[in-house]
């Protein structure tokens, strides 16, 4: 009878270990799942942040370099027609 009460005892420790294991798995679950998204999704983030940054550098380089050429451009078009005058 001793055999079957430490059995018993045994497995029902088991038991409750597992059920234990199970509940603290199933509320930190969640928790794991979060985390790695909202670090996945900050990582996306800064990516289109220094895209964005790295854009309006590249525009405002672009906005003067039209500058120049229409200021250029003015340049060649008034001395053309102040040759074309004479």
């Amino acid at each position: 009878m001793t055999n079957k009460k430490i059995f018993l005892t045994a497995k029902s420790t088991l038991i409750i270990i597992f059920t234990m294991m199970f509940i603290v798995l199933a509320l930190f679950m969640p928790k794991i799942f979060l985390r790695n998204n909202i670090y996945y999704v900050s990582k996306d983030i800064n990516k289109l942040h220094s895209q964005n940054i790295s854009l309006k550098e590249e525009n405002k380089f672009l906005s003067q370099q039209l500058e120049t050429m229409k200021y250029k451009n003015q340049i060649m078009d008034s001395l053309l027609l102040q040759y074309s005058v004479e």
